[in-house]
């Protein structure tokens, strides 16, 4: 069955997680990073289900493709993030490797949507 809306779409849902878990990560950043890497780290994670969900909504596949395409990048941002957040002790180790597990599976579902669009 063809999913109905960009919130059926378990990509979605889970690139929701992932933005969810980095808003809940970035609580007990030193306050003086408000505007730097936590702003940062949201605006990113913000953008991946964000784009996803205007992608899905355009009208043409190349449009849902490109919006992905952006999603993707964004993913890559956050990644960058969260390991520099780990070099200055603003996460764990463990916390980090939750959130880039999240992230990998985010990002294996964005491929793998690009293909079959592709296809």
């Amino acid at each position: 069955m063809k999913a109905q809306s960009y919130q059926d779409l378990i990509l979605w849902q889970k690139a929701m997680d992932l933005a969810e878990l980095i808003y809940k990560s970035t609580s007990g950043f030193p306050k003086e990073e408000i505007y730097g890497i936590t702003f940062q780290m949201r605006r990113s994670a913000i953008s991946i289900p964000s784009n996803i969900a205007e992608g899905r909504s355009r009208n043409t596949k190349g449009e849902f493709l490109q919006f992905l395409g952006i999603s993707k990048g964004s993913l890559s941002e956050l990644e960058t993030q969260v390991l520099l957040s780990v070099r200055l002790n603003y996460l764990t180790v463990e916390q980090s490797e939750k959130i880039l597990s999240l992230s990998s599976e985010v990002g294996k579902l964005i491929t793998s949507f690009q293909l079959k669009l592709k296809n």
